[in-house]
């Protein structure tokens, strides 16, 4: 009765208050992601080098894709978990997530067995050459022996949320962040392991978040106490998670083939140095902007359950709320950014060339990111009320249909500032597209 009746506040309560109960949590759980990875980049650049931030930089794309990999498996295998637990299924969640496991283990460790073969002529693909191919490669290799445990972490983060455990998940996604500051300073700063320090802290942390979650679905507290019958890999579910989780796999495929494409163009252009700067501007779009994607993880749920109520003006306010809300803190983010660059790439490098340049870079990024708050809200809408297709293609719309052809154009007129300028078009373009849509939707569905 308790779930019940905290489901159907998602109708009822304010929805000012409901933003703010659904957005604090997902905002705390993207930060510590975020941290984990930006701990990571300060630490490098200060103990190892500012090279080594160019290195791993290299080696984002195929974390993220793995990374990619576990949580679609996730995402599309808890959405069948949590309908066959409404529906009292038991043996259907449980064959479920069994097969979740074995695709997991199935893919990760298939696509390390690949990358470890082919790992010198991956590495240059990525951007890695130069002085950056060596470090690169010493990273790489150490974290690809850990992917399949990177893989079942961001696989069973996911159906704990299904299970009805968002604080033991979010305990799953802290571990990590910890453990990686922690390890960090005894294999880089104490140990001086350089570049393999930074790789096995990397591994070792999502191992000990792998532990945790084991540890939780092996106890009583966890209703997923599968067999090893659950294990054998049925079409009918296979097929169902591959559709449900296609969309975040999509989205994530973009971002590293996004990755790949940038450190290469950079690296003609500009060298190590490009990269690098590439490398700090990046984890600050990851970190900088986690409440207002905070924002957009919190409108999902609210948004979905009032269109499914037709209770369509509460839908039209949340739509609105929301774009206010993430939009005034994309708004504070960006003076922040166009106020303190050089202080904030200080705290990366002390590289002279980096420090000089990355700052300007920094603006251009970030230049267009009061209004990227219409282009979160507007695709995570339809993907809250169950339209996948246009849910997908305007997730895409930014890097896939409009960011990737910029990079590919602009430098070839304007040199690596073409680059930099590339993200605040692609800012605008992707969100008047955004927007038309979803007044459009907006006007045609949600009256009354």
């Amino acid at each position: 009765m308790a779930l019940q009746n905290r489901s159907a506040s998602l109708g009822t309560e304010p929805i000012s208050k409901l933003l703010i109960k659904q957005s604090v949590p997902a905002s705390i759980g993207i930060l510590v992601m975020s941290l984990n990875i930006l701990v990571d980049t300060i630490f490098v650049g200060n103990w190892i080098g500012s090279i080594a931030i160019a290195a791993i930089n290299v080696v984002l794309p195929v974390s993220f894709f793995i990374a990619a990999l576990g949580m679609s498996i996730g995402i599309g295998g808890s959405s069948i978990i949590s309908r066959a637990l409404g529906a009292n299924n038991r043996e259907r969640a449980l064959k479920t997530f069994g097969n979740q496991i074995t695709l997991t283990l199935l893919v990760t460790i298939s696509m390390a067995a690949l990358g470890l073969y082919f790992v010198d002529e991956l590495i240059p693909a990525f951007g890695g050459k130069g002085d950056i191919f060596e470090p690169a490669k010493v990273y790489y290799q150490i974290v690809l022996y850990g992917v399949p445990i990177l893989g079942l972490s961001m696989m069973g983060n996911n159906v704990l949320r299904a299970e009805g455990k968002p604080k033991i998940a979010m305990i799953a996604m802290i571990i990590p962040s910890v453990g990686n500051l922690l390890l960090d300073y005894i294999l880089i700063y104490i140990f001086d392991m350089g570049m393999a320090g930074a790789a096995w802290a990397s591994t070792a942390s999502y191992v000990c978040s792998f532990l945790f979650i084991l540890w939780f679905f092996l106890s009583d507290r966890s209703e997923l106490r599968i067999s090893f019958s659950h294990f054998g890999l049925n079409k009918v579910i296979l097929k169902e998670i591959s559709a449900l989780g296609f969309v975040t796999l999509a989205r994530q495929a973009v971002v590293s083939i996004t990755y790949l494409l940038m450190n290469n163009i950079l690296f003609n252009i500009g060298g190590e140095a490009s990269v690098t700067m590439y490398g700090i501007i990046g984890r600050m779009l990851m970190f900088a902007l986690f409440p207002v994607l905070g924002v957009t993880q919190g409108f999902l749920p609210i948004a979905g359950y009032n269109y499914g109520a037709y209770k369509f003006p509460r839908v039209r306010e949340s739509i609105n709320k929301a774009i206010k809300y993430a939009g005034l803190l994309a708004l504070v983010i960006f003076i922040l950014i166009m106020v303190f660059p050089e202080a904030i790439v200080s705290v990366f490098t002390t590289d002279q060339v980096i420090l000089a340049e990355t700052p300007s870079a920094m603006r251009w990024v970030f230049a267009a990111i009061p209004i990227i708050a219409i282009q979160l809200i507007g695709s995570a809408y339809f993907q809250a009320i169950g339209k996948a297709t246009p849910a997908l293609l305007l997730t895409l719309t930014r890097q896939g249909f409009f960011f990737i052809p910029l990079i590919l154009i602009l430098p070839n007129f304007f040199g690596e500032l073409g680059v930099w300028i590339s993200f605040p078009i692609a800012d605008v373009l992707s969100t008047i597209v955004t927007g038309y849509f979803l007044n459009k939707e907006i006007r045609k569905t949600l009256i009354g």
